[in-house]
């Protein structure tokens, strides 16, 4: 092959945890499971709808690091989805010509 190295489509898997999460998914998904255990060691769970509170800090955040396709996760996906909102979008027209003979000034 001409001495070149062709890298696997998975080479960066063995840098995540369990070849899925990153580091801050795992604080996400540890602390949002840390404060349902807490919740429910002190909160009355009798209640149904009090044991649905309890649990939803971890199912918030099972959510948030749940992966998807062509994105890392569904927290990716809102960050980049916000930045596309709320920054602004310049979108200039060159026409029909590939090279412009004019610069922008701007």
């Amino acid at each position: 092959m001409n001495n070149s190295y062709l890298i696997p489509a998975n080479a960066k898997k063995s840098m995540l945890l369990f070849g899925v999460f990153n580091n801050v998914d795992a604080i996400i998904f540890g602390i949002g499971v840390g404060i349902s255990f807490l919740l429910m060691m002190f909160l009355p769970v009798d209640n149904f709808w009090v044991a649905i509170a309890a649990i939803t800090p971890g199912l918030i955040c099972a959510f948030l690091i749940l992966p998807v396709p062509n994105y890392h996760n569904v927290r990716t996906v809102i960050k980049n989805a916000w930045e596309f909102y709320t920054t602004r979008q310049k979108y200039v027209w060159k026409g029909w010509c590939f090279k412009s003979e004019e610069t922008d000034k701007k």
